[in-house]
């Protein structure tokens, strides 16, 4: 029995999973937008007739999470709380016939590249003059930036290209358009995501045309930080680096997972890489961007790693100093390489490498964030919480970095804006200052 009066026009999108899909959310809600729905994200009301759960189908945990969620929205549709549930992204995409078995509630699942599809299912059409459009799911001043889909890479431990298919780079033409759109709307800082940004071009182009893209955008008036992730260390465009050195909007930062440094390891990951490359490369990027920030992954208790393995990743994170890293633990996913070869690091023994690494990194970043103690940093104000505004410096990126804390009771700042802050007090992963007149 219904409790609660339900929008019949209204759809709650929930996203799962990485920046990526919350950029696929964004563009469905824009479309959903345009044909008289009403929409929000992540609604807290739960007044919406229709939810749709993008998920995410990268490793176990995130399955997990994504199942949980459709359960709990399958449970509420029986409860009559919502007439229609839908399932888009990519564990739908990879799982679509045994999700269909076990939870037959959900109305219909769809894949990562069947948005005209989910549209229709809902009478809706995908209009065409809205590519490029979104709904910003992230406060207006940033806003995730995807040059590119899928994925050519072999890594063996990787699923992605299962689900999001072969590399495609969007044109370059529509990648500015859209740019100066969200600039015109008060966006100033670009993310700029993709499964391997550094491949983008390749395909329509015929040559790696990241830096002139990251030219083309730092030309844009009133954009004022653009950030690179997801750069793949084998065959990196160095030039991408020259661009940034010169171009004061674009951060210096870099967030290039680099999984492991055991040679045994990266053959075995199919990385196409070396240790000593892989140290090659970052003494490199280093050199030619001095003071950047460099941000990494890794994964621990591959299949094969032996204490000797992840000793020598350990030392290496030691030696690196990285001014940021996760790790996660490896993760044994179906029609892979690795799923051919046994999942033999036990599980507490896979937790326990990566909490060994996150408290190595914890010292490291205290140690570099006492250095910057005195000095002053130009912040964007992303939000305010409880007394605190809450920003980030060019060499943090949301939800995942530093933070810089300035007391709301004594300083007024503007969300969105940004502000000359020196730092007086600093933690593992938060500095605190105040305003410079």
């Amino acid at each position: 029995m219904k409790t609660k009066t339900l929008k019949k026009n209204k759809v709650n999108v929930v996203t799962l999973g990485c920046s990526k899909n919350l950029f696929d959310s964004e563009v469905m809600m824009a479309q959903l937008k345009a044909n008289k729905f009403e929409v929000e994200h992540e609604s807290q009301t739960d007044d919406a007739s229709i939810v749709i759960i993008n998920t995410c189908g990268f490793i176990d945990n995130a399955k997990q999470e994504s199942i949980d969620t459709i359960l709990r929205y399958a449970d509420a549709k029986e409860a009559g709380l919502v007439d229609k549930l839908y399932v888009t992204g990519c564990l739908s995409e990879r799982y679509k016939d045994e999700l269909e078995k076990e939870i037959p509630t959900v109305d219909a699942y769809f894949g990562t590249r069947d948005l005209p599809r989910l549209l229709k299912t809902l009478k809706a059409d995908y209009k065409h003059e809205l590519v490029g459009e979104r709904l910003l799911t992230t406060p207006q001043h940033y806003a995730y930036f995807k040059i590119s889909e899928g994925c050519d890479r072999p890594c063996s431990f990787c699923a992605i290209p299962l689900m999001r298919g072969k590399h495609v780079s969007v044109p370059m033409e529509e990648l500015v358009n859209n740019a100066k759109n969200l600039v015109k709307k008060g966006t100033k800082e670009l993310l700029i995501i993709a499964q391997d940004s550094t491949y983008y071009g390749i395909d329509i182009y015929k040559d790696r045309k990241l830096a002139e893209l990251l030219k083309r955008l730092s030309d844009i008036n009133g954009l004022e930080w653009i950030r690179l992730h997801y750069a793949f260390p084998s065959g990196f465009p160095f030039d991408v680096l020259d661009v940034m050195h010169e171009r004061e909007n674009i951060c210096n930062y870099i967030d290039m997972p680099l999984q492991h440094i055991s040679d045994k390891m990266l053959k075995s990951m199919r990385r196409g890489i070396t240790k000593q490359k892989t140290i090659d490369l970052v003494n490199s990027i280093r050199d030619k961007v001095p003071g950047i920030a460099l941000r990494t992954t890794l994964i621990a208790g591959y299949p094969g790693e032996t204490d000797q393995d992840f000793e020598e990743m350990q030392e290496w994170v030691k030696q690196t100093r990285f001014d940021r890293l996760g790790i996660f633990t490896y993760s044994h996913e179906e029609n892979t390489h690795a799923y051919s070869l046994k999942d033999n690091v036990p599980d507490e023994i896979k937790q326990a490498r990566a909490q060994s690494i996150m408290e190595i990194q914890q010292g490291i970043s205290f140690e570099l964030n006492q250095q910057k103690v005195g000095k002053v940093f130009k912040v964007l104000i992303d939000r305010k919480e409880g007394n605190y505004f809450i920003g980030r410096t060019e060499f943090d990126s949301p939800e995942v970095d530093n933070e810089v804390l300035v007391d709301a009771r004594e300083h007024f700042l503007r969300i969105g804006d940004f502000a000359q802050i020196k730092i007086n007090h600093a933690e593992e992963f938060d500095l605190y200052g105040v305003p410079e007149n």
